[in-house]
């Protein structure tokens, strides 16, 4: 099968069409901002026409010091030129367009009307600028079609929401080009085995924010029972509660380490039946003074700083007889000041 045929797939399938709210982007990436200085950030699975991910990087493009923004979007966008008029001259420029894939590439954001301000009401006057250009793409926008790829070697950090459905095709094509990034995913991304082995080399850690988060949904998502709903304006949104952010870019939290409680006491811990390791069902239950294997859940990495543990395989195991869902295998490090 086709990338560009199963990329079709998903769309049909309506999977991964889930729009990323301003605020949960401002909250993770101002601890990123030191990053940002002097480099080219692609978002390349955002529709400027409605990506918040694309507002945010325009209204900060001077604040940050980027030095230039690129966002493509694959062609038949269920929003494109629906929202926010950020180009009113796009269908002028290309008429009969078909909604087709385009780019935009940003060099330079001014404060077009004076407010001392740069805010959205700057953003939608970005095209009047030369050094900003939107152009038609060949093909259809697919991340991995040869035009887009070549942006993505322009670019030093790639930040977007990826399609959940192709997520770690996505993070392997920006491990293969050696990008950073900070992109979001499912915390079950985990248990996959090529992004655990990255995980595991410290290659690829998660971000600030896990747990639960809402994202705006086309009209044409189907309604559920739980974890929907309908806005006063007629927006449906759908939430998830296991969301987290995954990043190759190094940050405070990756190196605080894990306030820990509890001492070990053989009788309140029970080993499992096909690993030499103790068994933890939650974070909060590791021991201070353990510093042999044991196993903890995914949601372990939320805390996890490579200064604290090892990471050393993911497991299946089975605890006095009872199978456990998939689990990490750790060791602590002991840390100088410890004795």
């Amino acid at each position: 099968m086709s990338s560009n045929k199963s990329l079709g797939q998903a769309r049909k399938a309506k999977k991964d069409e889930f729009y990323t709210q301003l605020v949960d982007i401002e909250l993770e990436l101002k601890h990123y901002k030191e990053h940002f200085v002097g480099k080219v950030v692609l978002c390349n699975c955002d529709d400027p026409y409605e990506s918040n991910f694309f507002k945010y990087f325009a209204m900060n493009f001077n604040s940050l010091g980027l030095k230039k923004l690129i966002a493509t979007c694959y062609d038949s966008s269920p929003v494109a030129y629906t929202q926010l008029a950020l180009f009113d001259d796009l269908q002028k420029r290309f008429p009969n367009n078909n909604r087709k894939a385009y780019k935009v590439e940003i060099n330079e954001v001014a404060d077009y009307n004076n407010d001392g301000a740069i805010n959205l009401a700057d953003v939608q006057w970005l095209m009047k600028n030369d050094k900003n250009s939107i152009s038609l793409l060949h093909g259809d926008g697919d991340f991995r079609s040869a035009e887009c790829i070549e942006l993505l070697k322009q670019a030093d950090i790639v930040v977007t929401n990826p399609p959940f459905s192709l997520f770690r095709e996505y993070v392997a094509q920006l491990v293969e080009y050696d990008k950073k990034f900070v992109i979001i995913g499912n915390q079950n991304n985990i248990t996959y085995k090529d992004i655990f082995a990255l995980i595991k080399d410290d290659r690829l850690w998660l971000g600030y924010k896990s747990g639960d988060m809402a994202f705006r949904v086309p009209p044409y998502y189907e309604e559920r029972e739980t974890r929907f709903w309908i806005d006063d304006t007629g927006q449906k949104w759908r939430s998830f509660g296991n969301i987290c952010w995954y990043t190759n870019l190094d940050t405070k939290k990756r190196h605080e380490l894990l306030i820990l409680y509890r001492h070990y006491n053989k009788n309140d811990y029970s080993y499992c039946d096909d690993y030499d390791a103790i068994s933890i069902d939650k974070v909060a239950d590791i021991p201070i003074d353990y510093f042999d294997k044991m196993t903890v859940p995914i949601t372990f990495m939320d805390k996890y700083s490579p200064d604290q543990f090892k990471v050393l395989a993911l497991v299946t195991p089975t605890v006095n007889g009872i199978k456990k869902y998939k689990r990490l295998l750790i060791k602590r490090k002991e840390q100088p000041n410890e004795n």
